[in-house]
C-alpha cells in the first residue's frame, strides 16, 4: 500500500457555502421532507442542521416552537408546542405537542445553543400541513366508470362548481386504486408521474395531497381526472400473474377539494353521484408494456368549465380497495431529466431509429405531422440488431401476450391530421436507449422530433464521487443511472423486463442508494409494503408488492432478508429508530421461521450466488450467512428498543449460526471457506463469520485467491456485497481497488470501455440470457467507492453519522479521490491527492458531529496538520492510537488539511 502525506490545499477544496452564524439552523425537514402538505404522522420527525463554519460547534440544547400562526412563531411564542430548551444534541426529534388536528398548517423553528450556553441563533419559519388523518374525515365516494376490467380504454371524469367567495387556500385529496391524472380549469394539477405510488392495494391505499389555490376562479370551475390501470388494472399478461392479482378491478378514485375562504367558511367539493364520465382517446394503457392514443377521439376542453358534457354519462359508486388509506408521503416520481435525442438514422421511407446516447427508465415525447389515421410505433429497446432495427430480444423474454394487440414497449399514436401534433405515455414508462419509429404513411422526423425523458422517484442527491481515473468516475456515474433508473416508489431490478421489486437486488445495494441519494421516504414506503405481503407464519415474498407470485421461490434469506438489512440501514444512516422499531415483530417472526425450519442452524433456503462469474458458491453457506445477518441485526435492534430478553436469546441464536457455519465450512488450519472460492472467503469476512483470530489468514487468502483469478471478479450477485469490502477492510485496499478499476472482462469497468451507461445483469455482454442492460443487482460498488476509498462509514454506536468512522484508503494507481455524503448533520468530505511523496487529505466533519479517523501510514511518515505535526491531542485533535502502519485520530467539527510526509 502506497501512503505518503497528508496537505489541505484550499484552493481545490470543495467549501460548504453557509452565512455566518445566521440563522443558526437550516434545512429543516418534517418528516424528511421540506414543508410537506397532507402528512397523517400524529408525531412527525422534525430535523435541523446547524449553520455554522466554526471547528468544534456542539449542540447542547435546543427548543422547538410550533403554532399555526407563522408571525407568532417568528416571535418566538409556540402556541402548540413549546419543547423549551432541552438539554441534548440531537437534530432529529419527534412532534409532542399538543393533538394535530386533520386539515391544519403549522408554522415551527428551531433555537440552538452551544457549548457554554452560547446561543448559536434561531431558524428561519418552516411549516407543515396535516392530511386527512383520519378516514372518517373523508366525504367523498369512490367512484368508477361501470365498465368492466376487461374495457381498454381510460376513463375520463368531470365535474363543475361555482366558487363565489374569496379563496384564502385550497387543498385536493385523491386516492385512487390505479393511476390518476388530476387537473382543474384545463391545468394539470402538480408535476408528479405515476401516482399513487404501487401499493398491495387491497391492504393498503395511497391518497396525496395538492395546493390547488392558484387553480381555482371566481364563477365557474371544472376538475378533471383520468384514470389509469397501473398495477391495480393490469391487462398485459406475463409469468408474474399480475392479471390475477385479487385487488383487481377497473380503475376507481376518491377525491376531496377542501376550499377554505377567507371569511373562514370551508367548503368541500367531492366524487360522488353528480359527476360525469366518458371514455378517453387513450384506448389503452400497460405500466407494464405501453399505451395506445387515438388523437382523433380526443375531446378539447373535457377538463375545462365551459365544455359541455351533457352527452356523457353517469359514474358508479364502488367500494373502496382497501380501508387502510393513508397518506402518500414521499418524494414522488417525476420527469426529472429532458434527454434530445443524441442522432437519429432513416432506415425507408416509413422508418426511423432514435438513439438517445444513454439507458434510462422513463418515456419518450414524438412531435410529428401527418395525415389523420396515420397510426404511429414507437418501439423502445436497449439495443439494436446489425441491421439498424431496434432488438427487444433481451427484455421482452418474459412477456406472455395473448395476441399481437399489446407490443411489448410500444406505444402506438394514431394521428388526427390537424397540424404538428405530440404524444408522451401518462401511465406508462420503459426502460430504453433507442427509439425506432414506425408510421403507417411516409412522416417527415427529423433529431429534435424525439425526446427522452429520464423518470424517477426524485429522491434529493446525497452524494458525490470525484477521482483522477475517468473509468472509476463513469462506473460511479453508471451506477447512479441504474439505482436512480429502479426507483419508482420502490426499488425495482430493472425497468423493462419486469419492473419488479426483487427483494434481493434492494438489499444489495441499500447503501450504495443511502450513500447518494436522500431515500428514506422511498424504504419507509416500501417497508410498509413488506409488512403488507408478511404472511402470519413470517414468510415473505421475493418481490414486493406481489399479487401472490414469490412465496414458493427465490425468497430465502438471502432474498427477503431485505425486511432486517433495510431497517438497519436506515438506523445506521439517518440514527432513526422508527422503521426498526416498525418492522421488529416482522423480523422476528421472520427469522423464528428460519430457526423452526432450520434448528441446527444451517440453511439452504435460497437462490444463493445469483449470475455468477463461472464459480458457484454453496447456497447453504451464503443463506446462512444471511440467516445470521438477520439474527444479529434482530438482537441489536432488541437492545436499541429495550427488549433485553430479546437481546440475549438472538444473540445466542446468531452464535450458535456462526459456529454452525463454521464448523461445517471453515478450515481453521488453512484458513479456507469451502474450496476457496471468491463470495466463500469474502461473505464470512464482511458478515462477520470468521473468529476474530482467524480474520488475517482468510482475508490472505481472498486475496491470493483474488490474484489467482488475475485480479478480475469471479462472484456473482452476493458476493458483489462483500468481496471489495472483504479486501479493503482487511489491509487489502489495493487489491479491491485494482479489482474495481479493471477495464477487461469480467468487470464493471469492461461494461463501461464497451459504451455502458448503466449497470448490466450479466458480466458477459454477450450472454444469452440474464442481460438486461440496466439492473442495479452489481450495484454495491457505488457504495464501495464512498467506504473502500473515501473511507465514510457510520458509526453503529452513534449513528446518523452522529460519529463518523473515517478509514481512507490511498489506493495504490489512484492519484485523486473524494467523496461527499450529505448526511442528517450536513456535509461530510474525504478527499485525498497525491503530491509527490505526499498525500494530502481533507476532511469536513459537519457541526455537532464528530469523526474517528484512522490513516493508513508506513514506517517513518509523520502526519502533520497545516503545517503543523499532529505529536500530541488538542481541543479538536485527541490522539487515540499510534502504531507502526496506522494513526487514529478523534476530530470535532470542522474543516481539517492533514499531510502524510
Amino acid at each position: 500500500m502506497a501512503i505518503c502525506v497528508l496537505i489541505v490545499v484550499f484552493s481545490w477544496f470543495p467549501l460548504l457555502s453557509r452565512a455566518a452564524n445566521f440563522p443558526g439552523a437550516v434545512s429543516l425537514k418534517c418528516e424528511y421532507l421540506i414543508n410537506p402538505i397532507g402528512i397523517d404522522a400524529i408525531h412527525p420527525r422534525l430535523a435541523w442542521q446547524l449553520n455554522t463554519d466554526k471547528r468544534g460547534v456542539q449542540q447542547t440544547a435546543y427548543r422547538i416552537l410550533v403554532g399555526t400562526d407563522s408571525v407568532v412563531v417568528s416571535k418566538g411564542e409556540g402556541s402548540i408546542w413549546d419543547s423549551g430548551e432541552s438539554k441534548g444534541d440531537v437534530q432529529l426529534v419527534a412532534y409532542s405537542g399538543k393533538s394535530l388536528t386533520p386539515f391544519t398548517k403549522y408554522f415551527w423553528l428551531v433555537e440552538v445553543w452551544g457549548r457554554n450556553h452560547e446561543k448559536i441563533g434561531s431558524s428561519a419559519v418552516a411549516s407543515f400541513e396535516t392530511g386527512i388523518m383520519d378516514s372518517k374525515n373523508w366525504q367523498g365516494a369512490w367512484i368508477s366508470d361501470g365498465h368492466d376490467v376487461t374495457r381498454k380504454p381510460a376513463p375520463y371524469f368531470r365535474k363543475t362548481f361555482e366558487i363565489t367567495k374569496k379563496i384564502k387556500s385550497a387543498r385536493a385529496y385523491i386516492a385512487v386504486g390505479g393511476l390518476y391524472e388530476l387537473s382543474i380549469n384545463g391545468k394539470k394539477v402538480g408535476n408528479h408521474r405515476l401516482d399513487p405510488m404501487y401499493t398491495r392495494f387491497d391492504r393498503r391505499t395511497l391518497y396525496v395531497t395538492y395546493d390547488v389555490t392558484s387553480h381555482l376562479q371566481n364563477g365557474k370551475n371544472a376538475v378533471g381526472v383520468l384514470l389509469g390501470n397501473g398495477w391495480y388494472n393490469h391487462q398485459s399478461t406475463a409469468v408474474w400473474y399480475f392479471h390475477q392479482a385479487p385487488w383487481r378491478g377497473r380503475p376507481t378514485f376518491c377525491l376531496d377539494m377542501r376550499i377554505t375562504y377567507e371569511d373562514g367558511s370551508v367548503e368541500t367539493v367531492s366524487s360522488g353521484a353528480d359527476w360525469k364520465t366518458s371514455l378517453s382517446p387513450l384506448i389503452f394503457n400497460s405500466i407494464y408494456t405501453a399505451e395506445h392514443y387515438d388523437a382523433r377521439l380526443e375531446q378539447p376542453g373535457w377538463n375545462t368549465a365551459a365544455f359541455d358534457g351533457s352527452k356523457w354519462n353517469g359514474i358508479e359508486l364502488r367500494a373502496a380497495p382497501s380501508q387502510n388509506i393513508v397518506a402518500q408521503v414521499l418524494h414522488p416520481i417525476r420527469n426529472v431529466e429532458t434527454i434530445p435525442a443524441k442522432s437519429v438514422k432513416q432506415l425507408n421511407d416509413t422508418t426511423y431509429v432514435f438513439d438517445l446516447g444513454r439507458n434510462i427508465a422513463g418515456v419518450s415525447r414524438i412531435q410529428v405531422k401527418g395525415p389523420s389515421g396515420t397510426v404511429l410505433r414507437l418501439k423502445h429497446g436497449e439495443r439494436l440488431y446489425p441491421n439498424g432495427h431496434v432488438d427487444m430480444s433481451n427484455i421482452d423474454v418474459h412477456y406472455r401476450p395473448t395476441d399481437q394487440s399489446d407490443p411489448f414497449q410500444t406505444d402506438i399514436f394514431t394521428l388526427k391530421g390537424s397540424g404538428e401534433e405530440s404524444f408522451m405515455p401518462y401511465f406508462n414508462y420503459k426502460g430504453f436507449q433507442y427509439v425506432e419509429v414506425t408510421s403507417t404513411t411516409p412522416v417527415t422526423l427529423t433529431q429534435s422530433s424525439l425526446t427522452g425523458y429520464f423518470m424517477h422517484s426524485d429522491v434529493p442527491v446525497a452524494g458525490t464521487i470525484k477521482s483522477s481515473n475517468p473509468v472509476i468516475d463513469k462506473i460511479s456515474w453508471a451506477t447512479n443511472n441504474a439505482y436512480l433508473s429502479n426507483l419508482f416508489g420502490y426499488p425495482t431490478d430493472c425497468p423493462q423486463r419486469e419492473k419488479n421489486g426483487w427483494t434481493g437486488d434492494a438489499h444489495i445495494a441499500i447503501e450504495t442508494g443511502l450513500y447518494g441519494f436522500d431515500g428514506i421516504t422511498i424504504y419507509e414506503k416500501w417497508l410498509a409494503d413488506h409488512r403488507d405481503e408478511q404472511q402470519a407464519n413470517g414468510v415473505l415474498p421475493a418481490i414486493i408488492p406481489t399479487s401472490g407470485w414469490g412465496y414458493q421461490w427465490a425468497n430465502g434469506p438471502d432474498w427477503t432478508s431485505t425486511i432486517a438489512i433495510i431497517p438497519w440501514n436506515i438506523y445506521l444512516f439517518y440514527g432513526d429508530p422508527r422503521l426498526l422499531n416498525g418492522c421488529y415483530d416482522n423480523i422476528k417472526r421472520y427469522v423464528n421461521h428460519i430457526e423452526q425450519m432450520s434448528p441446527s442452524g444451517l440453511t439452504s433456503w435460497g437462490l444463493g450466488d445469483w449470475v455468477p462469474v463461472k464459480s458457484q458458491s454453496p447456497v447453504e453457506l451464503t443463506s446462512s450467512i444471511y440467516y445470521y445477518v438477520d439474527a444479529s441485526i434482530l438482537a441489536k435492534a432488541a437492545n436499541i428498543l429495550g427488549k433485553s430478553d430479546d437481546a440475549r436469546y438472538y444473540q445466542a441464536l446468531a452464535t450458535k449460526i456462526q459456529n454452525a457455519i463454521n464448523a461445517k465450512y471453515l478450515n481453521k488450519e488453512t484458513g479456507i471457506y469451502g474450496s476457496g472460492l471468491q463470495t466463500e472467503l469474502s461473505a464470512p469476512l464482511y458478515w462477520g463469520i470468521v473468529p476474530e483470530s482467524l480474520k488475517s489468514k482468510v482475508a490472505a487468502n481472498l486475496a491470493k485467491r483474488v490474484e489467482a483469478d488475475n485480479f478480475h471478479l469471479d462472484v456473482g450477485l452476493l458476493g458483489t456485497k462483500t468481496l471489495l469490502n472483504a479486501l479493503s477492510e482487511n489491509g487489502y485496499a489495493d487489491i479491491a481497488y485494482k479489482v474495481a478499476a479493471q477495464e477487461s472482462y469480467p468487470s464493471w469497468g469492461w461494461w463501461i470501455v464497451n459504451g455502458a451507461t448503466t449497470l448490466y445483469e450479466n458480466w458477459a455482454i454477450d450472454a444469452q440470457s440474464d442481460i438486461s442492460l440496466n439492473h442495479i443487482m452489481f450495484g454495491e460498488i457505488g457504495a464501495w467507492l464512498y467506504k473502500g476509498l473515501g473511507g465514510i462509514k457510520p458509526d453503529p454506536k452513534w449513528p446518523g453519522f452522529k460519529n463518523i468512522l473515517l478509514t481512507p484508503h490511498f489506493a495504490e494507481g489512484l492519484n485523486q479521490f473524494e467523496a461527499t455524503h450529505e448526511s442528517l448533520y450536513g456535509k461530510i468530505v474525504s478527499s485525498w491527492k497525491r503530491s509527490g511523496k505526499k498525500i494530502i487529505y481533507q476532511v469536513v466533519v459537519p457541526s455537532n458531529a464528530t469523526a474517528t479517523l484512522t490513516l493508513p501510514i508506513r514506517k517513518g511518515n509523520k502526519i502533520y496538520e497545516g503545517r503543523t505535526p499532529v505529536k500530541e491531542s488538542s481541543q479538536d485533535i485527541i490522539i487515540l492510537s499510534l502504531a507502526e502502519n496506522q494513526v487514529s485520530y478523534q476530530l470535532q467539527s470542522g474543516k481539517y488539511q492533514f499531510e502524510i510526509r
